[in-house]
């Protein structure tokens, strides 16, 4: 290792960082004002022109409240809880590939801060850190509503694990690769959601119950849980979990670009490298905006049919789709045959329609 890359990797985490903290900034502003939009309001309009320095105003807001913690908390797991959910949402995107490599300087610089042959295992073994924040926060706060909602958050978290794991195992199988970089080259003529509708659609929900949002956010359910597992934190503590959620909201957008449409491919990358960048920013945006979509459409469900929804079907689908996708690349190698590939996106979808037919009951009346 010499000097220029241990700058070159300190830059680009530098970078990484400031980038998801002003996305996380602006990702408030642009939920509220498409919250807005679908509910026919205005948004917010006060700071600054059309509203763009409202993220800097609640920041100045929470600096300055008063940070209160219970007589009775545990204080150091009470502080260090933010903490251990914040830092795992920022260090998760490191094995992203933003873009294709570009020459500078005279060397060559990959779009990412490192480009690890495991990267699928590291997200994995990062993502299931954060559940251990949540659940110190309910614990140390000495409230009940609390510690409810940190043990909601883990059961929740462990059972949605389960499909999301299964989700990860189509674009590995279709590429024989941990690596994001491998997996994103290998979408160079067809994007792996077009192979994998389904694991991508149980992708795209296990990610929703992980990062806690509508209508998943059962953890911190207002109406049963006053606030959940953040009921006594306030000021920048409050602030880290909040801005956890959003980072992380970021970056399960950018992971769900890179496995399954494309990462940074479009038209005109290999010719014009800059673009790489823009496509991807463009896909994560898209996503993004779907997430919103989703919290301003749906109502929250009730927390057993969300466990039954998980276990009794979105489990079934994950194993499924693991299986025949399985299947489906035999098929290709034994025939020499790539045809047969298309043979996994038919198959799957119609053990989606028949899991979903045979599971109705319980999608609709949760454990009875």
């Amino acid at each position: 290792m010499d000097w220029a890359s241990l700058i070159e990797w300190t830059i680009k985490s530098l970078a990484l960082i400031l980038a998801l903290l002003g996305g996380f900034a602006y990702l408030t502003l642009f939920e509220r004002k498409v919250l807005a939009r679908f509910q026919v309001r205005i948004g917010p309009n006060r700071a600054g022109p059309f509203g763009i320095l409202q993220p800097v105003a609640d920041g100045i807001k929470l600096i300055f409240k008063e940070e209160l913690i219970p007589a009775n908390a545990d204080k150091i797991i009470f502080i260090l809880a933010p903490i251990v959910t914040v830092v795992p949402a920022l260090v998760i995107m490191a094995v992203v590939p933003f873009g294709p490599p570009i020459q500078l300087f005279g060397r060559t610089i990959t779009l990412q801060v490192t480009d690890l042959n495991v990267g699928i295992l590291y997200i994995m073994a990062i993502a299931s850190i954060s559940v251990y924040g949540i659940v110190l926060a309910g614990w140390s706060s000495n409230n009940k509503y609390a510690t409810l909602g940190g043990i909601r958050s883990t059961a929740q978290m462990i059972s949605y694990e389960l499909a999301l794991g299964l989700a990860f195992t189509g674009p590995i199988l279709l590429t024989s690769s941990l690596s994001l970089t491998e997996i994103v080259a290998a979408q160079r003529s067809v994007w792996f959601v077009l192979y994998q509708p389904i694991g991508a659609f149980i992708f795209w929900i296990s990610t929703l119950a992980e990062v806690n949002r509508a209508p998943f956010d059962m953890p911190e359910a207002e109406q049963e849980l006053t606030a959940g597992y953040h009921t006594e934190y306030s000021g920048m503590k409050f602030a880290l979990f909040f801005m956890a959620e959003y980072v992380k909201m970021i970056a399960v957008s950018a992971i769900a670009v890179t496995l399954f449409f494309g990462g940074y491919r479009g038209p005109f990358v290999d010719q014009f490298p800059i673009l790489g960048p823009i496509y991807f920013l463009l896909k994560v945006v898209g996503f993004l905006f779907l997430m919103v979509w989703v919290r301003a459409t749906l109502p929250r469900i009730r927390y057993d049919r969300l466990m039954a929804f998980g276990w009794k079907v979105l489990f079934s689908l994950a194993l499924g789709n693991a299986m025949l996708t399985a299947l489906g690349i035999l098929l290709a190698d034994t025939f020499q045959n790539p045809l047969w590939l298309w043979s996994i996106p038919l198959t799957t979808i119609a053990f989606f329609l028949l899991v979903v037919y045979a599971m109705r009951g319980s999608i609709a009346g949760g454990n009875k």
